[in-house]
């Protein structure tokens, strides 16, 4: 079983067992019906003392798992953490949080999430952590990617809410991995003479959706075909969870002095360990033949290079993609050959930037 007494104790928290001297504080959060206590919770006030004097420490006695209130220096509850579905013999567990409304983006839970697995792994033998979220969680996916597990897969239609069927990542955590975060690109604006490039907002939809839909767009890229707004909102959510997973970032181009939507970019197929990636970009048809995709292209090239340590970034448009080949040509990339049928059977043209290309 997990100790009765553990007191875990970070920059901003302790984390310790429920107990009957937190009555006064978890009456009015449960009659405020906020809902961040681990399950089994009382819904009302008068199930509090109950639940605190044993309900609550039912999971330990299981030998299943834990259930700890993060308090604040002033020992106010903020959250909770729970270690639950631990196999002794398998050597895993997973673990689980909540943290009060007032009390949230503060960093609170990846900060409790870091202490216990610390924890874990100083004082039991247990190997492997699990922990999920659903697919569409921002927040908590990238709690558990700044705690420093890895994400290893989605379970699709995995669980039912009021809204119905959510996919669930599926992210580990093993005794022998490093604790810091895993490899991503920050989330960041740049800005060149005519562009701000910010990152890409579900108020972009529309506009994405006409771009993506152009008849030069569709007959030159690798698009979908019969783009709509379903295709672009799906692409815009998707990006965090890109860059969350290491893989990738993209930005939307506004025009400085419009605001104006001109260009989507983005990086993909980040290879860490070389620091190479891959650029694409999107122009709007309204924006075409003003030199912006290439201007933020290089603006996307001198910050990952000058700022991530990136070495090299290839760019590859379809031979019958003049206009594509221009972009490059004028932000200075070298054209390397041809990958055949790269795309659809369609023939790629290669072509690279390397960090002292711009030096």
């Amino acid at each position: 079983m997990f100790d009765p007494d553990v007191s875990i104790v970070t920059a901003r928290l302790t984390l310790r067992p429920f107990g009957p001297q937190d009555a006064a504080r978890i009456r009015p959060i449960v009659g405020s019906g906020v809902r961040f206590l681990p399950p089994g919770a009382p819904v009302h006030a008068s199930g509090v003392d109950e639940w605190l004097a044993r309900g609550v420490h039912e999971l330990r006695a299981s030998g299943q798992g834990i259930h700890l209130a993060m308090t604040d220096v002033d020992g106010g509850v903020v959250g909770a953490i729970s270690l639950f579905k631990t196999s002794w013999s398998a050597g895993t567990t997973e673990v689980g949080y909540g943290v009060h409304p007032l009390y949230r983006g503060r960093g609170l839970a990846t900060e409790a999430v870091r202490g216990v697995t610390e924890w874990v792994f100083s004082t039991t033998e247990l190997r492997r952590i699990d922990l999920t979220a659903n697919l569409d969680n921002a927040a908590s996916l990238r709690v558990a990617q700044k705690a420093g597990f890895t994400w290893e897969g989605v379970l699709r239609s995995a669980v039912m809410e009021d809204d119905g069927p959510h996919d669930l990542v599926v992210f580990g955590l093993l005794r022998g991995d490093g604790r810091g975060p895993a490899p991503t690109l920050p989330r960041t604006e740049l800005r060149t003479e005519r562009l701000l490039l910010r990152p890409l907002a579900l108020a972009d939809v529309p506009d994405l959706a006409a771009a993506g839909a152009d008849p030069l767009t569709q007959a030159r890229t690798g698009v979908p075909r019969g783009y709509t707004e379903e295709h672009a909102r799906a692409f815009v959510e998707s990006v965090e969870r890109m860059r969350l997973r290491g893989a990738g970032i993209a930005w939307a181009a506004v025009q400085l002095e419009s605001g104006r939507f001109a260009v989507n970019v983005d990086l993909r197929d980040l290879d860490w360990t070389n620091r190479t990636a891959e650029v694409g970009y999107m122009t709007a048809p309204w924006a075409r033949g003003r030199g912006y995709a290439g201007e933020a292209v290089l603006a996307v090239a001198r910050w990952l290079f000058e700022s991530q340590g990136f070495q090299r970034l290839q760019l590859r448009a379809a031979v019958g993609n003049p206009e594509s080949q221009r972009v490059a040509e004028k932000a200075g990339f070298t054209r390397e050959g041809v990958a055949r049928a790269s795309l659809a059977g369609e023939d790629l043209v290669v072509f690279s930037l390397i960090a002292s290309d711009l030096a």
